[in-house]
């Protein structure tokens, strides 16, 4: 690589954070209304936010709960997923795998493509058995999932696909919302998330009557459907409240503005960062994919001491993640793995970086993220313009 000296960009007055979740006075003001005019579980906003997240996913069904991997976990149960294998990726946020646990099934694992992050559905065929009875792909850092191939085996082999798009509200693939693709697709609103609901909070999407039935009573004790006091299903309780629904729903109102944003600025890191043979990357969006950067993840040489420079520089990074989910130490204690089984998730897991994501980060922001990188791989004599 040529080397060049570079103009550094000024240093920001204050630390660039990783994340920056919203919290405005239209979210306060619709918190406070909800609270003063509602029922504190079960009122109309739930129900407004249910109806505006399913016509926005393009979905017929949406259903609210406490969070994304009650999502997964009740989805996966709505399914009948007890006594069997379902496979996901090994590449993501321990709740991936933790879900089919908790539904009853064995965690199958099928490795990443390092093109996309997302699982490949070359090793989803490769893993199938007699018990299988469901794929989760994850969208991870909001890039989709080869969803053509994945349905194509799920129609071969009449396996349900529930979509973990936590990471991926408002993605598309082939102009269709994530979440509408597959039997169901779940979302998470935990404060990093593209939209929150000022706490933890989840949403599973279907166009399936009974799929949508089944996980509306699981999240509310089992309760049959207009009763009270008649339980048809052992069930849990894992509702979302009414105030975060309110919040969310003004969330829900930015989350296009938001995602464009997050385009831009993965636009002008690509830009900034491609010139650097020591850093990966992520994929961009083509004629099938549109990501929505949850996270912007490179893959980096000597990350560690990258991390460490960039929080000199008060720049905050972070490692999603440091461990594949079957290397955790209850799926190692569990299954018995060693390590080396998914090498492609391994290597990930080995180099990826997050660098600041969110909207608002400045065009000054980025460029001086981007210095601080370049100058920790070449430093060279620069001057602060």
């Amino acid at each position: 690589m040529t080397q060049t000296t570079r103009i550094v960009s000024k240093p920001p007055r204050t630390k660039i954070p990783l994340a920056k979740p919203s919290f405005d006075d239209e979210m306060k003001q619709a918190a406070l209304l909800a609270l003063q005019n509602e029922r504190y579980v079960s009122g109309e906003s739930v129900y407004k936010f249910e109806e505006e997240f399913a016509r926005y996913i393009g979905t017929e069904y949406a259903i609210a709960m406490a969070s994304g991997t009650s999502a997964l976990t009740l989805s996966l149960l709505a399914l009948g997923v007890r006594a069997h294998e379902v496979v996901t990726t090994p590449a993501s946020f321990v709740s991936s795998a933790n879900a089919i646990i908790h539904a009853g099934a064995d965690p199958k694992f099928a490795d990443i493509s390092l093109e996309t992050y997302t699982i490949d559905p070359i090793k989803v065929r490769m893993s199938l058995a007699e018990r299988t009875k469901a794929v989760v792909p994850v969208h991870l850092y909001g890039f989709p999932a080869a969803m053509d191939e994945l349905c194509e085996i799920a129609s071969q082999h009449k396996l349900a696909i529930v979509e973990d798009a936590c990471q991926a509200h408002g993605a598309s693939y082939h102009g269709r919302k994530l979440g509408s693709i597959g039997d169901i697709g779940c979302f998470s609103f935990f404060p990093s998330k593209n939209m929150m609901v000022a706490g933890d909070g989840g949403m599973a999407v279907t166009n399936d009557d009974s799929i949508a039935e089944r996980v509306t009573s699981l999240r509310d004790c089992g309760r049959i459907k207009g009763s009270r006091y008649a339980h048809g299903m052992i069930g849990f309780t894992e509702r979302l409240n009414t105030v975060q629904a309110a919040v969310g729903r003004v969330q829900l109102k930015r989350l296009d503005a938001w995602n464009e944003s997050r385009r831009l600025v993965a636009q002008r890191y690509d830009a900034l960062l491609s010139d650097l043979d020591e850093v990966v990357t992520p994929p961009i969006a083509n004629s099938i994919s549109d990501p929505v950067y949850h996270l912007y993840v490179i893959r980096c040489l000597r990350r560690d001491e990258l991390r460490a420079s960039l929080e000199q520089a008060r720049i905050e990074s972070g490692i999603h993640y440091p461990d594949p989910i079957h290397l955790q130490p209850i799926y190692r204690e569990l299954f018995g793995y060693q390590g080396g089984e998914f090498p492609n998730s391994e290597a990930l897991c080995k180099n990826a970086l997050s660098i600041p994501m969110y909207p608002g980060l400045s065009m000054s922001e980025v460029e001086f993220v981007s210095d601080t990188i370049h100058n920790f791989y070449h430093p060279s004599k620069n001057h602060v313009s």
